[in-house]
């Protein structure tokens, strides 16, 4: 965001940014300094070089850009991080009866990242319009916004990597706006509370939690599920019924039991049907899922991930499950084919993949050779 006009004075205080800030929608705003994250660029470098982001670009295919503020405003000298609360009140409508459901995570049921966004953007505004110059950096890889939240004395990071706000949890979206304001810093650094609590780590589905605050994200559910290529066939069962995301470390973490809530908004996509997203056209999925991150923007992933979510909680009797395995097992693309042939087998149809067994496709063959 470019300067308006020169400064004329100093810059709105951190409790004025605050008060600005809270009074947008966000829980918690602290200020930290803009220096470089030098040891977060050697560990995000680090664990690239030993494979453990597992493909994933996010900050690890820019350190230097995701670890350098100034890169992102020159000049820039302090950051105004925020937190914003995702956790409702109350859990939505469950879904009906018949037919699988995909479940998703609590951050993707509404766009709170727009919510987050709209706060700093007020908080931003109370800046330039004081001459100083400000820019909203949020979940877009410009910046380590763990990182940035911790400097700024918001939590502390628990063994899972999340970051855990005292008495509040980890149910946040965080962000922060970067400028150019000289303004200081208000929070302290917070110590590690976790103490021998390894609840998060009992509780992965994948053992993707390696050792504290590192995860592997070769075996991490939501990286997998946003990945390009075949779902890994030894973590397909433990996928479960889940379509985008994993809360699981999350669910067991004893700050989060007191954790603050919003009250549900009524547009909650907690659920998805998964034969709807097996039958709908291309348009209709990205509509359903777009504001989601799917690989390359290319809807063969979403149904990738609902053939196996179908293998995991569909009827290997009912019609409309039977009628959804049958066309994908016929479907052009090979990378659908061969998950349709896992589904399948997974819900004891092997008469339905019987008709692949001369398939031309590596792919396919690969799966119709795998061990049952």
């Amino acid at each position: 965001m470019s300067r308006r006009r020169p400064p004329t004075g100093p810059p709105p205080t951190p409790d004025e940014l605050r008060a600005v800030g809270q009074a947008a929608g966000l829980d918690v705003v602290e200020v930290a300094g803009a220096e470089p994250f030098a040891e977060v660029r050697d560990e995000l470098l680090r664990r690239r070089a030993e494979g453990l982001h597992g493909g994933m670009a996010f900050t690890y295919r820019n350190p230097e850009r995701a670890t350098s503020p100034e890169l992102s405003l020159p000049d820039a000298r302090a950051l105004v991080v925020a937190a914003r609360a995702y956790r409702t009140a109350a859990e939505p409508e469950p879904p009906p009866a018949a037919g699988p459901q995909g479940r998703v995570a609590r951050y993707a049921w509404v766009d709170h990242y727009a919510d987050l966004r709209a706060g700093l953007a007020a908080v931003a505004r109370a800046l330039t319009d004081a001459g100083w110059r400000a820019r909203v950096l949020a979940d877009d890889n410009a910046l380590v916004d763990r990182a940035a939240a911790h400097r700024a004395g918001l939590g502390w990071f628990g063994k899972n990597a999340n970051l855990l706000l005292p008495a509040k949890g980890s149910w946040f979206v965080l962000g922060s706006v970067l400028t150019d304001a000289p303004l200081p810093q208000t929070g302290t650094e917070v110590p590690d509370r976790c103490g021998s609590c390894t609840r998060c780590i009992a509780a992965c589905p994948t053992g993707a939690i390696v050792a504290p605050g590192v995860v592997d994200a070769r075996r991490c559910l939501p990286w997998l599920l946003q990945a390009t290529g075949s779902f890994p066939r030894e973590h397909r069962a433990a996928l479960g019924d889940r379509i985008y995301g994993c809360d699981d470390c999350q669910e067991v973490c004893p700050p989060n039991r007191r954790s603050p809530t919003r009250p549900l908004r009524g547009d909650e996509a907690a659920w998805v049907p998964v034969l709807e997203l097996l039958d709908d056209d291309d348009d209709a999925v990205m509509a359903r899922a777009g504001r989601w991150y799917v690989p390359q923007r290319d809807p063969r992933y979403l149904r990738r991930n609902a053939l196996v979510v179908l293998g995991n909680v569909g009827d290997g009797r009912d019609p409309a499950v039977v009628e959804a395995l049958e066309r994908h097992l016929r479907h052009p693309d090979p990378l659908l084919r061969s998950h349709a042939v896992w589904a399948a087998r997974r819900l004891a149809r092997e008469d339905l993949v019987a008709p692949l067994a001369d398939d031309p496709d590596p792919l396919v063959r690969d799966e119709l050779a795998a061990p049952r």
